[in-house]
């Protein structure tokens, strides 16, 4: 469990590997991510998260319905109003990861799994406004080193998943590695 219960208000486990199709289909859906970032938060109730995501109470019932049939959502707890049980959805993780570039089953990611075309868009307002802040750098490095670093990349956004919410802006943070094929090197050093 995780090591920071205030964010959010509910127990979760700190990272599960998606292992089968199904769950990977359900996080590759733009509003169902977007549910599932709402609730790093705190739990909320379907009305709640179809007032913050401005769309009808049914389309986001039937959403948060594929992510807990998935496995990605629960139910956290429940209140009583007006005789009916009105229930909070959480997340079950902190962060949901597939094996680097593959989907359970061993075949390639669908297409529309790609957080950079996500983020590209998300982040367009940010970079018309000079307010975007970001880096790419290359690297030639062993296929180890770029799996320790990529672990080292997971904890940076498992603390960045577990800050206290506040204020009135939310910033997106996408990281990403993956290998070039077409960039040019150096050729080897003459002695």
């Amino acid at each position: 469990m995780s090591t920071n219960p205030s964010v959010p208000d509910y127990d979760l486990a700190d990272t599960i590997e998606l292992s089968t199709p199904e769950q990977v289909r359900a996080i590759s859906d733009p509003l169902r991510t977007t549910i599932l970032g709402l609730l790093h938060e705190r739990g909320a109730t379907v009305t709640e998260l179809a007032d913050a995501v401005k769309r009808p109470k049914g389309t986001v019932a039937h959403h948060v319905n594929v992510l807990a049939e998935a496995g990605l959502l629960r139910v956290v707890r429940t209140r009583r109003v007006r005789a009916i049980d009105e229930r909070y959805y959480g997340r079950t993780a902190r962060m949901f990861y597939v094996s680097v570039g593959q989907s359970p089953g061993g075949g390639p990611l669908p297409l529309d799994f790609n957080d950079f075309e996500v983020a590209a868009k998300e982040s367009a307002a940010a970079y018309q406004a000079h307010q975007l802040w970001a880096f790419i750098r290359h690297a030639r490095i062993s296929p180890e080193q770029a799996t320790e670093f990529w672990h080292r990349i997971k904890d940076l956004v498992q603390e960045f998943d577990q800050v206290p919410r506040s204020g009135e802006t939310t910033y997106g943070f996408a990281v990403g590695l993956y290998p070039m094929t077409d960039y040019p090197t150096l050729p080897a050093e003459k002695s």
